[in-house]
C-alpha cells in the first residue's frame, strides 16, 4: 500500500470510529494516547497500516482531512515539541551547554539516534500521566540513552537509579537481573518519582534539581534562600547547589532548545517514526541471550539494547518475565522458535550451602573450568564464594530443568578473598619454656606443636625456633612482629635511645647558646658548651645532666631567700 493510500485509509478508519455499527479496526487498547489528538490519529494510522485493505475503500484525493494529515509530519520529534510544558529557564549556563552540543553535532546525533529505540515508549507514558514531554529528554542528560550506563555512585540504566532508590520503587536487583536497566520498569519508576517530586515542590525545575541532588538537599537549599530573602526558584537557590546540580537543569534546557530548533544550531535529528519501536513477548522457558538474539534474527548488541536488565548469558525467571523485540522481528522469532530443536538454555544455577566454597571445587562438580564460572558470574580471581551465593554454571548433559523462579528473585552473589586456612609463624625461644605456655598463647594444642616441630618432650630450650600454624585471621593480628625476635628488639631499642639522645643534645646546645649570650665571654661559652665526650655519654648521664641546672637554680633561689 502506498503512503498516500495509507493516509486515505487512516481517514476512513478515524471516520469509522463515529459509526457504531462498523467493526472497529483499531481499538482503544491498541493505542494509549489522548482522545481526538492528531498524535492519536497518527498512531492509529501506524497501527492499521499493516492491514491489507482494498483500494475501493479509499477516499477521494481532494478530501480536506486527508490534506491536514498529509501536512503533519509523522515524526516523534514533532510530538515531543507539541508537549513541551515546562517554563523555559533563563540562566547563563544554558548558553554554555547550547554551545557545547552545537560544537559537537556528531555526539548529539549519535545520542539521539541511540534514544530513538526508547523515545516512543517514554513519550507515550508521559502523555498517559499528563506530564511534560521535555522529560523524555532527561535520559540524554542522565545516561546519553545508554541503558548500561553506570555512575561512580553505582547508579544504573537510562534513568540512573542508585540501588536504594531502585529498591524503593520496586526495581528488582539480583544476581541474574537488574530492573534499574529495564526499559519499561525503570521508565515507570522514574516517572513515578518525578511526579512525586513535582507534587512536593509544585515546580518542575525544582523537581528536576531534586531528581539529581535529592529532595532533602533541595529543601535545605530552599530554607537558606528563604532566610536570605531570595525567590524560591531554581535560579534563586542555585547558589546553594553543587556544580553538578547547578548545571543539570540548564543542560536539559539546552537539549530542549536544540530539539525545538535543530537547524538553528546546525544539528540533524535522526528520523524517528511516531510509532512503537518494540513490543513485549512472554517467555515460557529459560533461554540463552545468544539463542534469543539468533531466533529473532538480531545482532547481539541490538538485542541487548532492548533487554539490558538481563545478564550477558541467560534470561531466567518465571513466566512473568518479558522480552522486548522490534515489531518486525516478532514473527521471525516465533517462526524460528517453532523450528528450534536444540536446548534453549545451556546454563543452570548453583547455590552455595556451606560456609564458603572454592570455584575450583564447583567447576570440578559441573565438569567445567574455574575460569568459565568466574567469567560467567564476574567473580575476580583468588576468591571463594560465601554462604547463600547463587551462580550460573553450565548445564550437565541431559539436565533440562529451568532455574527456579524463587531462586532467581532472591539470588545474591557474595565472595571474599581466598586466603589460606592457616599461616606459619616462627617463634624464637629465648629461654627454656614449656610447650603448654606457647600453645595457650597461640590457641593451638601441645600435640600440634609437637607434630609441627617433631618434638617429643614438653619443654624447649633456648635458641629453638618453633613453627606454629595459626588460623589466618588470628595470624594477621599475631604477626611475627607481635612476638618480636631479639634481632628486631635491639635495633628498635637503639633507635629509641638515639631519638632521646638527639633531643637531649639539642636541649644542651640551647642551654650553651643561652650561656654564651649572657656572659659575652668565650671562656664562659666554652665552659657552658658540652664537650664531644659529654655529647657521646650514655642516655642516663644525659638525663642526670638535665636535672643539674634545675638543682642549681633551686639552690640559687634558696640563697636569695
Amino acid at each position: 500500500m502506498t503512503y498516500k493510500n495509507r493516509i486515505k485509509f487512516l481517514v476512513l478508519a478515524i471516520a469509522g470510529c463515529f459509526i457504531t455499527t462498523a467493526p472497529a479496526l483499531v481499538t482503544a487498547s491498541d493505542i494509549s494516547l489522548p482522545k481526538y489528538s492528531k498524535d492519536a490519529q497518527l498512531a492509529a494510522f501506524h497501527s492499521a497500516s499493516d492491514l491489507d485493505i482494498a483500494d475501493d475503500l479509499l477516499l477521494e484525493e481532494d478530501d480536506p482531512l486527508t490534506e491536514i494529515l498529509a501536512i503533519n509530519e509523522v515524526d516523534i520529534w514533532g510530538r515531543i515539541r507539541s508537549g513541551f510544558a515546562i517554563a523555559d529557564l533563563d540562566n547563563p549556563l544554558v548558553k554554555n551547554h547550547e554551545n557545547y552540543f552545537s560544537r559537537r553535532p556528531e555526539y548529539f546525533e549519535r545520542t539521539t539516534q541511540r534514544g530513538s529505540k526508547y523515545l516512543f515508549h517514554i513519550v507515550q507514558e508521559l502523555e498517559k500521566r499528563n506530564m511534560p514531554t521535555e522529560l523524555a529528554l532527561l535520559p540524554f542528560i542522565e545516561s546519553a540513552y545508554n541503558p548500561y550506563a553506570r555512575s561512580i555512585a553505582k547508579a544504573e540504566g537510562l534513568w540512573q537509579f542508585i540501588p536504594s532508590t531502585g529498591r524503593h520503587y520496586d526495581l528488582a536487583q539480583n544476581a541474574f537481573r537488574d530492573e534499574r536497566r529495564d526499559i519499561i520498569s525503570s521508565t515507570d519508576a522514574a516517572l513515578t518519582y518525578l511526579q512525586r517530586l513535582y507534587n512536593m515542590f509544585g515546580d518542575w525545575q525544582l523537581a528536576l534539581a531534586s531528581y539529581n541532588w535529592g529532595e532533602g538537599s533541595v529543601m535545605r537549599a530552599i530554607k537558606k534562600a528563604e532566610r536570605a530573602g531570595k525567590p524560591i526558584t531554581f535560579n534563586g537557590i542555585a547558589a546553594y547547589m553543587p556544580a553538578e546540580t547547578r548545571n543539570y537543569v540548564p543542560k536539559l534546557q539546552a537539549v530542549k532548545n536544540l530539539i525545538a530548533s535543530p537547524g538553528r544550531y546546525g544539528v540533524d535529528l535522526p528520523p524517528v517514526e511516531n510509532q512503537p519501536y518494540f513490543v513485549t513477548i512472554g517467555k515460557t522457558r529459560d533461554i540463552d541471550v545468544k539463542v534469543a538474539a539468533k531466533l529473532a534474527e538480531m545482532s547481539l548488541d541490538d538485542f541487548r539494547a532492548l533487554n539490558p536488565q538481563f545478564g550477558p548469558y541467560v534470561i531466567a525467571g518465571g513466566n512473568e518475565v518479558k522480552i522486548l523485540l522490534p515489531k518486525e522481528n516478532v514473527e521471525k522469532f516465533q517462526k524460528n522458535l517453532a523450528r528450534w530443536h536444540h536446548p534453549l538454555s545451556s546454563w543452570t544455577a548453583y547455590q552455595v550451602t556451606g560456609t564458603r566454597e572454592k570455584i575450583e571445587d564447583i567447576a570440578a562438580r559441573f565438569n567445567t573450568t574455574a575460569d568459565v564460572i568466574r567469567q560467567a558470574n564476574n567473580i575476580p580471581p583468588r576468591s571463594v564464594l560465601k554462604f547463600g551465593s547463587a551462580i550460573l554454571v553450565p548445564k550437565p548433559t541431559g539436565y533440562n530443568k529451568d532455574i527456579a523462579p524463587e531462586l532467581v528473585e532472591n539470588a545474591k552473589l557474595a565472595w571474599e578473598r581466598d586466603l589460606p586456612a592457616t599461616r606459619l609463624v616462627r617463634v624464637p625461644v629465648r629461654k627454656p619454656v614449656r610447650l603448654a605456655s606457647i600453645a595457650k598463647r597461640y590457641r593451638v594444642s601441645v600435640a600440634e606443636l609437637k607434630s609441627w616441630n617433631r618434638i617429643s618432650g614438653d619443654t624447649v630450650g633456648k635458641g629453638t625456633i618453633l613453627k606454629v600454624h595459626v588460623p589466618y585471621g588470628r595470624a594477621a593480628s599475631r604477626q611475627e612482629g607481635r612476638v618480636i625476635r631479639a634481632a628486631e628488639v635491639r635495633p628498635l631499642r637503639n633507635a629509641r635511645a638515639s631519638r632521646v639522645k638527639v633531643v637531649m643534645d639539642a636541649r644542651k646546645d640551647k642551654t650553651a647558646r643561652k650561656g654564651l649570650v649572657k656572659s659575652g665571654n668565650s671562656r664562659s661559652a666554652a665552659k657552658a658548651a658540652p664537650s664531644r665526650k659529654q655529647a657521646a655519654s650514655p642516655v642516663k648521664k644525659q638525663v642526670s645532666a638535665r636535672k643539674a641546672p634545675a638543682a642549681g637554680k633551686a639552690a640559687k633561689n634558696r640563697k636569695k631567700a
